[in-house]
């Protein structure tokens, strides 16, 4: 803890620097001197005020799975970390290296919905539109500090354990921008809740985020399926407290993954790196030594879906070796009532927007 305080007060000039920065860069929209463009058709961002780990990806997998049977929709991403420059489809044979983790993930989960990443999501949807001009609404990835799209509906993520109102500007803290401008969300959602909430806790979080009149405070949490092994889905495994784990992640934030595991397994060893790490040929070869040195049967190497786009790349050696890595796969569900309202305000918006 006095660690954690003796940083930010060595890094705390550096935050007012960076502050001043954005917030002269959001006046500068807010003035129109720096211009934002909309589009006539709906989109939909989903983002958050802090570097990684509230859940992005899994919430646009979540619109995607309910708004797809319904209407033609498409994903747009930065693609972040990727070699590639410029716009680019996304293709179920592209790899995480030319495309970005997050938007093979996207495409290799739902093939059929285009998918494409861009720097400048402002060239990125007219690309779109031009090559699939039935999309119905496009859903952006990550981009509600990108000011230079206006969204039609912009959905704000921050994790329970880990509010943005708790948090600090960069680099003292993980915040992109100042606290304030969660203003411009019209859903705030408090990702990776725990299984149940009481009436209290809502209330004590209400009161610390203080939503406007016009925004949403809605709570969902993660639902962890069977892992599948990371080159075949149908072979499928469960785990129960027999399960020896070892789990290998490079995600922003583990604390809630470990939480569950803690409950359906016995974890054994974790290799945790940063998030976004591309893995190289010397740690494939400590998972190798790692896996030779097992001694039992009901060990595994367990990892997330967005770790494995990258694992993937891989491919050749962990086969080469028999080196068994499950995915565990997950899916997001809303506390309560919370579902009901949040479809239902996904719903209006789309009814009601006009051009």
């Amino acid at each position: 803890m006095k660690n954690n305080i003796l940083a930010r007060i060595l890094l705390s000039p550096f935050s007012v620097l960076y502050l001043g920065l954005i917030s002269l860069r959001n006046l500068f929209y807010e003035m129109g001197i720096l211009k934002a463009i909309s589009f006539n058709i709906p989109v939909i961002n989903v983002g958050n005020l802090t570097l990684g780990g509230t859940g992005k990806t899994p919430h646009i997998e979540h619109l995607i799975q309910m708004l797809s049977p319904y209407i033609d929709i498409a994903t747009l991403s930065r693609g972040y970390k990727r070699k590639s420059k410029g716009f680019h489809w996304v293709s179920i044979n592209d790899n995480a290296e030319s495309k970005g983790d997050e938007p093979v993930q996207f495409k290799k989960k739902f093939p059929s919905i285009p998918v494409a990443v861009s720097e400048s999501r402002n060239i990125g949807i007219p690309m779109i539109l031009k090559q699939y001009p039935e999309t119905k609404a496009i859903l952006l990835d990550d981009a509600f500090q990108h000011r230079s799209v206006i969204p039609g509906l912009n959905i704000l993520l921050t994790e329970y354990d880990n509010l943005f109102v708790d948090d600090f500007i960069l680099p003292a803290g993980r915040l992109r921008e100042p606290k304030s401008a969660y203003e411009r969300a019209d859903i705030i959602i408090i990702s990776k809740s725990p299984y149940e909430i009481s009436d209290e806790d809502r209330k004590n979080i209400t009161s610390r985020i203080k939503p406007f009149p016009r925004q949403k405070l809605l709570f969902s949490k993660y639902d962890y399926k069977d892992p599948y092994y990371i080159f075949d889905r149908s072979i499928t495994m469960k785990l129960d407290k027999t399960t020896r784990v070892i789990l290998v992640s490079a995600i922003a934030s583990v604390e809630y993954l470990l939480d569950y595991l803690d409950t359906v397994s016995e974890i054994e060893n974790i290799i945790k790196y940063e998030d976004h790490h591309y893995f190289t040929d010397f740690e494939m070869e400590q998972f190798k030594k790692i896996y030779d040195n097992i001694t039992t049967d009901n060990t595994v190497f367990l990892t997330t879906e967005k770790d494995a786009t990258r694992l993937e790349l891989h491919k050749d050696f962990l086969l080469k070796h028999a080196i068994p890595i499950f995915v565990l796969p997950v899916r997001v569900e809303f506390l309560d009532e919370d579902q009901k309202e949040f479809d239902e305000a996904v719903k209006q918006f789309l009814l009601s927007f006009k051009v």
